[in-house]
C-alpha cells in the first residue's frame, strides 16, 4: 500500500513537472496569414457558393402552370457539388485565429453590431464560434452527400440545415440583440 502510494506522488509530480516544461515553451507562430475579413470571406466565398445551390430548386407559377427545377444533368450536379465544396473548405478559412471581422461598418441593417463587437463577441466565445464553422463544414458536407446521390428532397432539406447554421452564427455574434417576431 506504502509503495502504492509512493508511486501515486511520484506520477502526480511528474506529470505537473512535465505540464510546468510545456507551458515554459514558446508558442509556435502560426503558418497562416489571415489578411481577407469574416465578411469578405460571405461576400466573396460564402454567398457566391450557397446561392445557387438554395436556387438549384425552385417551384415558379406561371400563367401557364406550375414549373418545378431542380439539377438534372450530370454537369448540373457537379456545378452544384463544387459550389458544395467550397462552401465546406471556407469553415476551415473560418476557424483560422487572428482573422478580423471587417474593415469598416457597412451594415445598412441597425440591430447588427459593430465589426469591433463582433470581434470582441468571437474572442470572448471562441469556442462557440469554432464550432458555428465546425457546424458550417458538416452542413455542406450533408450538401455534398445529398448532390452525390442526387437526391433533390435531400438537397432542399440539406439547404435549410445550411441556412440554420448561420442564423444561428449570425444571431449569436452579429445580431445578437435583435428581437424575432412572436407567433
Amino acid at each position: 500500500m506504502k509503495n502504492n502510494l509512493i508511486v501515486a506522488v511520484a506520477l502526480v509530480a511528474f506529470g505537473v513537472i512535465a505540464c510546468e516544461k510545456k507551458a515554459e515553451l514558446p508558442r509556435e507562430e502560426s503558418p497562416f496569414r489571415p489578411t481577407t475579413t469574416i465578411q469578405e470571406l460571405m461576400l466573396s466565398v460564402v454567398d457566391p457558393n450557397i446561392d445557387p445551390i438554395w436556387n438549384s430548386i425552385q417551384t415558379i407559377s406561371t400563367a401557364d402552370g406550375i414549373e418545378e427545377k431542380h439539377p438534372q444533368t450530370d454537369e448540373e450536379w457537379l456545378t452544384l457539388k463544387n459550389h458544395a465544396v467550397t462552401l465546406r473548405e471556407v469553415a476551415n478559412l473560418l476557424m483560422i485565429e487572428g482573422r478580423k471581422v471587417a474593415k469598416s461598418n457597412t451594415s445598412t441593417v441597425a440591430a447588427e453590431l459593430s465589426p469591433d463587437e463582433i470581434e470582441k463577441l468571437i474572442l470572448a466565445n471562441r469556442p462557440a464560434f469554432i464550432k458555428n464553422a465546425q457546424d458550417l463544414h458538416e452542413a455542406a458536407s450533408q450538401v455534398i452527400a445529398a448532390i452525390d446521390a442526387k437526391d433533390v428532397a435531400a438537397l432542399e432539406a440539406t439547404g435549410g440545415v445550411v441556412d440554420q447554421v448561420c442564423e444561428k452564427c449570425h444571431t449569436q455574434f452579429w445580431y445578437p440583440g435583435d428581437k424575432r417576431p412572436t407567433q
